[in-house]
């Protein structure tokens, strides 16, 4: 855990860590960086274990949809509330239910009563908790961050913190299940929550007043459904994501298929597997963090995508663990800078009022649509297996990336106005 270091002056401040001047910052960091290893954990025990009772990448994509299926079905409405509602109350209620989630999946595999049945419903029920954390917590990010040329800092923090604990996570995750079972991973996500939830109690929050809506529920959902449908900018982006998520991300849902089958290995491989993936994350991050300016995200998204998607294109031909592994931290880096590439982005240049909403869209770009391609993979990897499922997710990618690089002039003209009338660049940087 990050010691809470006093504030420094922005001329002192270490270009990769000054989002950590703000104490709010500081405390959510500390915290959720011990509750996400134990995510990681839990997730590498579910695939583990679902995979142990039924030798079925079908299921491993059931279990993945059913997981992630709320998001796209609650986030628009989940975004009203975020714009309306206190996002700090929602975020303290959405751990201490993910707590409770992840002690019922231990005592269930405690008692030996759990089935890939019970494993489906929690995994339904922790969906719909993500549905309403995930857009809390983008959107709370501004308030923790006093400073706001600091908020790109803080996004890409974010995403060194989700991805170092994808490099611990895993690697605890499948030393504790080859030793003691997947209950115990299940447990020690359930007490890493204790962490988020103390640090989210020891932040000093102004209270505003509560933001009431403007018109009806169903008013405020179609206002933020209209910005990012008919604002290019936003609408590009989250088109992209949705590819990269829908067609590129089930590879993971395929690791333990891919592992057993075509590297012949159990938990440890798998865990090495995630561990490399998570390493080239981290690496993709630092650079995001050491960036001075948001000029040139927009080419960051186009290159990450096509490494993201080159780089499934070559794993899906490894068939060695020392090739794969080599060629997984191109994947995780390449898909971590395109996702909080475009996190960044929308911070940036989404109205207050909206932002919410729009970081609602951003969820069901990012994890809503997962759930279609976790279950569309599942059905392929069973007709013809996990290497060219895998190998189709990536040429999508690429394709992706080559839509983005064609639009990418005509999207800047839009976009750096925003950014000079809110003082992110100034006149001669946008004239570069």
């Amino acid at each position: 855990m990050l010691p809470l270091l006093p504030p420094m002056s922005a001329a002192v401040r270490p270009r990769l860590t000054r989002a950590f001047a703000s104490r709010n910052y500081r405390l959510f960091f500390s915290g959720q960086s011990v509750s996400l290893i134990g995510t990681w954990i839990t997730r590498i025990a579910t695939s583990w274990l679902v995979y142990r009772l039924t030798h079925s990448a079908l299921l491993l994509g059931l279990v993945g949809f059913c997981g992630q299926i709320p998001t796209l079905l609650l986030s628009p409405l989940a975004g009203v509330l975020v714009d309306r509602w206190d996002r700090h109350r929602i975020l303290v209620w959405t751990q201490v239910l993910s707590a409770l989630q992840s002690l019922a999946l231990a005592i269930l595999a405690f008692s030996g009563t759990i089935t890939v049945a019970w494993v489906l419903v929690l995994q339904v029920v922790q969906g719909i908790i993500n549905a309403f954390d995930t857009p809390a917590r983008q959107a709370f990010v501004v308030q923790m961050v006093e400073d706001r040329a600091d908020l790109p800092n803080a996004i890409a923090l974010n995403s060194t913190m989700v991805n170092g604990s994808r490099i611990i996570g895993p690697s605890i995750g499948g030393i504790v299940i080859a030793a003691f079972g997947e209950g115990w991973c299940f447990m020690i996500d359930a007490i890493s929550y204790v962490a988020v939830i103390a640090s989210l109690l020891a932040m000093r929050v102004e209270r505003g007043e509560r933001r009431p809506g403007r018109g009806a529920m169903g008013a405020e959902m179609r206002a933020g459904f209209e910005y990012v449908t008919r604002f290019a900018p936003v609408r590009s982006a989250l088109l992209l994501l949705a590819l990269v998520s829908t067609m590129g991300m089930p590879y993971t849902v395929l690791m333990p298929m891919y592992a057993s089958q075509t590297l012949h290995g159990g938990p440890n491989t798998l865990g090495f597997l995630m561990t490399a993936s998570g390493l080239g994350a981290v690496a993709g991050t630092l650079y995001l963090a050491s960036r001075r300016t948001v000029l040139g995200l927009g080419r960051a998204m186009a290159v990450a995508t096509l490494a993201f998607g080159a780089g499934l294109i070559a794993f899906s031909f490894a068939r060695t663990l020392w090739v794969a592994l080599a060629v997984l931290p191109i994947v995780g880096a390449g898909f971590m800078i395109e996702m909080a590439s475009t996190n960044t982005v929308l911070q940036t240049i989404v109205t207050e009022e909206l932002r919410g909403r729009v970081m609602a869209f951003y969820t069901m770009a990012f994890l809503g649509t997962a759930p279609l391609g976790s279950l569309l993979a599942g059905v392929v990897a069973e007709r013809i297996g996990a290497s060219p499922t895998i190998l189709l997710g990536g040429i999508a990618c690429v394709a992706g990336a080559l839509w983005l690089a064609l639009r990418l002039p005509r999207l800047r003209e839009e976009v750096r106005p925003i950014y000079l009338e809110r003082g992110i660049i100034s006149a001669a940087a946008a004239g570069e």
